[in-house]
């Protein structure tokens, strides 16, 4: 990439912008506008208008990437038009550690690596080998560029805007857009600015900074926006320990998270052998930063405001099962007696693509050096899963690996692992305790079980834990006994945010497309029709008003549905690729309404009861039963995974209505041609019944900020709910056109 040219091009559009508008930017607003395909006369109203962007870059993971590449294939076009990466590190299933555990994944996933690596070389991606590094690292190492603006096929993607980087999670279907040339659209986000003050000092670290935003802002709280952090305590924050909030910020719903480029970022560079971009983004400075103004006046600039006192910071965990239920640590003890949470810890696991930093690692190393200066080392199995190949041969360089190992510490490869429910653990599905510096913790996700608990904290937090063995211990003030029976308290890490000498980015496990499209043109790209691993998608239809009359209710979600609830990881990531076979696994871990169980209905055409949903759903589609699924607020938090959006497609879902949504989810239910609807009066959530036929009325006349009706008709009477959309125009025509691949098929001339 012409780093020179791109910064000379966001320069004169930033001018061009200014000399139109009129005022100054924040920073957020610099990327949006210099990446705009065409510039508007005035500003645009944020959370209303559509915005038309043009990535620099677009990054996919080997989950979410096969369908992406599915669906790319059914274009019949020759190369993306940007830059693509494609990285292994969710299909790599953990259990003895390290080597043996990669050996394995590679011959389990053989047929899919294949298929992504000759997608990858036949399309003129770069393809990462699983064991490279979780996608997340390797982009922060490889392609993250402040004042950038890259899309990711994970929701985790925002991790970048920790190098001052707008980094936006997808689904497959928006990433396959951009791929073929189309521009990104997004919804012009509010921005909710937050300032920080004072430093952060002792135990608190940056995670507890996003834990406490996240305790304020609530799951739903960042939907929309784009988070943009300032102040003097932003700068006194490193670079990678931006990156962690900014990892984290997926957890509230935003679109993204960024930090402006300091010190702390070009010091990172410098360590990694970068020095020449630094020099390069010094001479750019103005661009890589909100305008003055914007500090002396935020309420002028920013929709929300924020205020963290770094200095006044205390450390704590988030859980269990939401990232936003926080208790501070001098708290945990009341918080595990009146809530009965096991105190004994079944597991401690640190790392991952939140917190594996080398400042993460030396902090977590010294509270071990400590333990094992008294004598004591683990007191409960402890794992430590490296972001990426750099980031354990640095730390390998330094001595923090063997530390930690001593401790009594299992180095896993470095892949997702655990974090996302790839993880073989030998336990029965008894109520337990674990404690993480991962992001997510919903019910069932690491590990499968949904009755274990699990806590997420700082990695030098899950370490002195993993010490004690008890979720109630604060190592601010509990002591412990060492081998010698002497009491000693630990002392606060210190870490240090960058190794005293220059470390190399490793391009270990990277694999280069040939620069030759006709040597790319040859590369075959081979489906086994018997395959249970990978399924050319069909093309599904567009809907009709016909097939919105007689529907019935397969599922009222209770209370919170993620992706994870939808289309749950562990096992079944190894059919991300094959869409029949995962849909087997449809609202398997969704809460019925009506009676509370898990993943379980009633098939009103049978009258069959207790029923796998993905079961009813199959056969209403066998029968033509069109249907439908109610949800309350913030339906499809977490992932990206468009698997959630399509299986319901596949089934013979006709409308996903709730009270609101998560923005990435509503996004895939738009892109697969699914009726995305809200609820104007929350409340009509509670007039739907089980037994209930359903009618959808003004869909022939939808437009732009229209309403549609939902007719119900049950034992109880009848009744008419008024429902509400965000379709923007485009997002109509992929809906007249069953779904947007379909449309985006047919501009490109293909079937």
């Amino acid at each position: 990439m012409d780093l020179t040219g791109f910064y000379r091009a966001a320069a004169e559009n930033l001018s061009e912008v200014q000399a139109i508008w009129k005022r100054p930017l924040t920073f957020s607003e610099k990327i949006l506008f210099s990446h705009l395909q065409s510039l508007p006369k005035a500003p645009p109203q944020r959370g209303r208008d559509l915005l038309w962007i043009t990535p620099d870059r677009v990054a996919m993971q080997d989950a979410t990437a096969q369908m992406a590449i599915l669906q790319f294939i059914r274009l019949g076009i020759s190369q993306a038009a940007l830059p693509v990466s494609i990285h292994c590190d969710h299909l790599i299933n953990v259990s003895t550690g390290g080597a043996t555990d990669l050996e394995r994944a590679i011959e389990t996933n053989r047929e899919v690596y294949e298929f992504l690596e000759s997608a990858a070389a036949r399309f003129g991606f770069e393809f990462w080998r699983p064991g490279a590094g979780i996608i997340h690292q390797i982009v922060f190492e490889q392609y993250a560029l402040p004042g950038g603006f890259l899309i990711g096929t994970d929701s985790h993607t925002p991790n970048a805007g920790g190098m001052g980087m707008l980094a936006v999670g997808v689904g497959g279907a928006d990433a396959v857009e951009v791929m073929a040339g189309r521009p990104f659209g997004l919804i012009s986000p509010k921005l909710t600015g937050i300032y920080l003050k004072g430093e952060l000092s002792g135990w608190a670290s940056a995670k507890d900074v996003i834990l406490n935003v996240a305790s304020r802002l609530s799951v739903r709280g960042g939907t929309g926006k784009i988070l943009e952090y300032w102040g003097p305590g932003a700068e006194s924050i490193s670079c990678t320990g931006k990156a962690t909030i900014c990892n984290m910020g997926a957890e509230l719903g935003a679109t993204t998270s960024v930090f402006a480029f300091d010190q702390s970022i070009a010091d990172y560079l410098r360590a990694s052998s970068r020095s020449q971009v630094v020099e390069l983004l010094e001479r750019y400075q103005e661009l890589l930063g909100a305008d003055v103004e914007v500090a002396e006046q935020p309420e002028c600039f920013y929709d929300e405001l924020l205020e963290v006192d770094l200095s006044a910071l205390e450390p704590g965990w988030v859980g269990p099962h939401s990232p936003d239920l926080f208790t501070a640590v001098s708290e945990m003890a009341e918080r595990v007696r009146t809530q009965e949470y096991p105190d004994t810890i079944s597991a401690a696991l640190i790392g991952s693509c939140t917190n594996s930093s080398y400042q993460d690692l030396t902090r977590a190393a010294q509270v071990a050096a400590q333990a094992l200066a008294r004598g004591l080392k683990a007191a409960v199995p402890f794992f430590i899963t490296p972001g990426s190949r750099s980031i354990e041969q640095l730390a390998r360089r330094e001595g923090l690996l063997d530390t930690l190992t001593e401790f009594g510490g299992e180095i896993l490869t470095s892949a997702c692992g655990p974090c996302i429910g790839q993880w073989q653990r030998e336990r029965s599905h008894d109520k337990n305790t674990i404690i993480t510096s991962f992001n997510r913790n919903f019910r069932g996700r690491n590990d499968g079980n949904p009755e274990t608990l699990a806590f997420i904290g700082s990695p030098e937090l899950v370490t002195a834990l993993a010490a004690a063995g008890r979720l109630s211990f604060n190592p601010l003030t509990d002591a412990l006994k060492g081998a010698d029976g002497v009491e000693f308290r630990f002392v606060p890490p210190g870490g240090e945010a960058l190794p005293g000498s220059a470390f190399e980015i490793s391009t270990e496990g990277l694999v280069a497309p040939s620069q030759s499209l006709e040597a790319r043109k040859e590369v075959k790209i081979a489906i086994d029709p018997a395959s249970q691993r990978l399924e050319l998608l069909p093309r599904f239809d567009a809907l009709q008003n016909e097939d919105l009359h007689g529907l019935v209710l397969l599922l009222k979600a209770k209370g919170k549905c993620t992706t994870d609830h939808i289309s749950p990881a562990g096992a079944w990531l190894r059919y991300r690729g094959h869409l029949s076979r995962i849909s087997e696994n449809m609202f398997s871990g969704a809460q019925n309404a009506f009676t509370g169980e898990t993943g379980l209905g009633s098939n009103l055409l049978s009258a069959e009861e207790r029923i796998p949903f993905a079961k009813v759903a199959a056969d209403y589609k066998a029968r033509g039963q069109g249907w439908i699924v109610v949800g309350e607020h913030n339906y499809g938090e977490g992932s990206s995974r468009e698997h959630a959006a399509m299986e319901p497609r596949f089934l013979g879902c006709r409308a996903v209505i709730a009270k609101s949504f998560a923005r990435i989810h509503e996004s895939n239910l738009k892109k697969q041609g699914l009726l995305a609807l809200t609820f104007v009066r929350a409340d009509d959530y509670d007039l739907i019944s089980e037994q209930d036929r359903f009618d959808l009325l003004s869909f022939d006349v939808m437009a732009p900020g229209s309403t549609l009706v939902l007719q119900g008709k049950g034992p109880d009477g009848s009744y008419e709910i008024l429902l509400a959309h965000s379709f923007a125009t485009q997002e109509l025509e992929w809906l007249r056109a069953g779904s947007a691949l379909n449309w985006l098929a047919s501009q490109a001339g293909a079937p």
